[in-house]
């Protein structure tokens, strides 16, 4: 008896209009009970309510997610401001609205959704789920869909996008995010991630539609729709058929020495990179096999972030030993991030990192389209890309040899955008990148992609292997030529907003009220480019040439010894991340001494304009 006078009361506690002394959380949390029709989110709310945890129920319900460098990003779980069904849902309404109103054929030409191998069994949310709704949402209202029957590497949606041209495609994905993590990816009708104003414009077309229409939650239309259609084996063939574009040697692959090993991170990248090495004409290489299958735990790793180095790399290394291998491969969770390490004469372990890995890129597609160039072929037609915070290189390379070079915001989806502008104009894009080991050889897809930068890496080994030269020997070869750049990137964890605002809002205010530091410690500082408020000192005008960027803080300090260095938040998660890079002229050899003076910079920046101290920062640690 009292058993069920308890659940009446907490019957009634649910149904009831709810008096938290808050009225803008009594109605988010009446609203999610009404519209989530996911059992374990909704029994999440309603045992935060039960308890009374009133300050939980605000951070979950009074708040959304905004898009970020990749998408709307967030832990999976229940509330307005995380990943899960209702959210999804949400989204994918915004989306449906805002697309109607830019494309007045989008019920011809279809929208792609794919997505990889996250899942959380406490909220009942997978990314397989969350494709289905999104997929869902968009049959009702008679789109039609192109949804990936398994999960698939992120670069297959924005491939599939332009090939299948559709207006637009979504990834599931929160990449080498933690476990807890997922996201929802957007791309755009070129094949890009969508930049501003579309990701404002879709943000306020989501807050006009939050209540999910009729047929919204209908998952069983992926099974019963005929507007539903599976581009697996198309879009894969497509892709794996493009990918010899930017294959130069197979015969030579196919008789090569070398052995590789590859990890896929408990991703979706095994499959894919195994048809990958096929095309190019490698024997398959050597996979980890704790990692090789999809697991939603990452359990065989701290952090399922290949960038972090050996430590994460351990199972991939010890193999590689065992087998005799002297490359390892590993693709991160999506397969869109790559991260290389090289077996030395020594017996020690070189992991590349993603500036050392784009000198190689570089250098290599360069030296591959000259070799094989048709003899009217203009240099001054070829373009390599980077991000502002990484290394200047290619830069330097481009300088030397004659083709363009040019720096866009950090977030691949500003390198996707301009290379679509650079091709509709008649230039050949051979190369574009991002430090945090993203890379794009080619054009077939606009968007960073570990499958294929896997595969040049391996050809560009074999190749070098031919003459006897390692890939550190050619790196080094690359720098005698073009000058040493060597960059050294790390982070700082910060939770609190309010610091991270502080931290940035000191350095534009430094001595005095609007003035930016004229010294680091004992460093002088030559110029000074604040990309949120606008600010460039080095140009004539003090305007940046690079497009203001007021939602997230980004300053780049011009050093006189040469040196540059970037301050800026992460797009995805709650980090101070920092970029250094000594970019000396090919006469300076002495390495020692330019990492030395790298050193005590990074130190002062640090110690001055971060003062992590002060500011309870926690160091990364891996």
């Amino acid at each position: 008896m009292a058993e069920n006078a308890e659940g009446d009361l907490n019957s009634n506690l649910l149904h009831a209009p709810y008096h938290t002394g808050d009225p803008q959380l009594d109605t988010a949390i009446g609203q999610w009970l009404r519209w989530d029709k996911n059992p374990k989110t909704k029994e999440q709310i309603e045992n935060l309510l039960r308890n009374g945890m009133n300050k939980e129920l605000r951070d979950r319900l009074c708040c959304r997610m905004t898009f970020g460098t990749a998408g709307l990003r967030s832990a999976m779980g229940a509330g307005f401001c995380y990943i899960n069904d209702l959210t999804v849902i949400q989204s994918t309404q915004g989306m449906y609205k805002y697309l109607e109103r830019c494309f007045s054929n989008f019920k011809q030409r279809g929208f792609v959704v794919g997505y990889d191998t996250r899942g959380q069994v406490t909220s009942s949310c997978s990314s397989q789920r969350l494709a289905k709704l999104t997929a869902a949402v968009l049959l009702a209202k008679d789109v039609p869909v192109y949804l990936f029957s398994r999960y698939v590497p992120t670069p297959f949606v924005p491939y599939a996008v332009q090939e299948l041209k559709a207006v637009a495609g979504v990834m599931i994905t929160a990449s080498h995010n933690r476990k807890e993590d997922n996201g929802y990816k957007v791309y755009w009708e070129n094949g890009a991630q969508i930049t501003s104003p579309h990701d404002k414009e879709i943000l306020k077309c989501i807050e006009e539609c939050v209540e999910p229409w009729n047929g919204s939650w209908n998952d069983n239309l992926v099974d019963t729709s005929p507007l539903k259609r599976d581009p697996l084996q198309d879009i894969c063939r497509r892709y794996m058929e493009d990918l010899k574009k930017i294959c130069f040697y197979r015969e030579l692959n196919s008789k090569t020495t070398l052995k590789f090993v590859h990890t896929s991170f408990h991703g979706v990248g095994h499959d894919y990179v195994q048809l990958a090495f096929q095309v190019f004409g490698f024997k398959p290489p050597i996979p980890v096999p704790e990692q090789k299958d999809p697991d939603p735990d990452f359990s065989t790793v701290k952090c399922p972030n290949p960038e972090e180095g050996e430590s994460v790399l351990e199972l991939s290394l010890r193999l590689a030993e065992k087998e005799n291998a002297r490359i390892v491969l590993a693709t991160d969770p999506d397969a869109d991030r790559l991260a290389v390490a090289e077996l030395q004469e020594n017996g020690d372990w070189k992991v590349f990192t993603g500036n050392e890995l784009a000198a190689l890129f570089g250098w290599w597609m360069f030296d591959c389209w000259k070799k094989n160039k048709s003899r009217n072929t203009d240099v001054k037609n070829i373009y390599m890309l980077a991000t502002t915070v990484s290394s200047k290189i290619l830069k330097a390379i481009a300088l030397k040899e004659g083709f363009h070079f040019e720096e866009t915001l950090p977030g691949f989806k500003w390198i996707g955008s301009r290379i679509k502008d650079l091709l509709e104009n008649g230039k050949e894009v051979l190369f574009a990148f991002e430090e945090s080991i993203g890379f794009l050889c080619g054009t077939s897809v606009l968007d960073k992609d570990g499958v294929s930068a896997a595969v040049v890496v391996a050809e560009m080994a074999s190749y070098l292997e031919t003459m006897n030269i390692t890939l550190k020997q050619q790196l080094i070869k690359v720098y005698e030529k073009y000058g040493y750049h060597i960059s050294k990137t790390s982070y700082f964890l910060c939770y609190d907003p309010t610091t991270i605002k502080s931290i940035f809002e000191r350095l534009r205010n430094f001595d005095s009220p609007k003035e930016y530091p004229k010294f680091c410690g004992t460093f002088a500082i030559l110029h000074i480019r604040d990309v949120t408020t606008g600010y460039d000192s080095s140009q004539p005008n003090k305007k940046s040439v690079l497009p203001v960027s007021k939602n997230s803080q980004m300053i780049t300090f011009s050093f006189q010894n040469g040196c540059v260095a970037t301050l800026r938040t992460s797009g995805t998660e709650p980090k101070i991340k920092y970029y250094a890079e000594m970019c000396a002229s090919p006469d300076q050899s002495d390495t020692a001494l330019l990492e030395e003076e790298l050193k005590k910079l990074i130190e002062a920046l640090i110690e001055n304009f971060l003062e992590p101290r002060k500011n309870g920062l926690t160091w990364r640690s891996v």
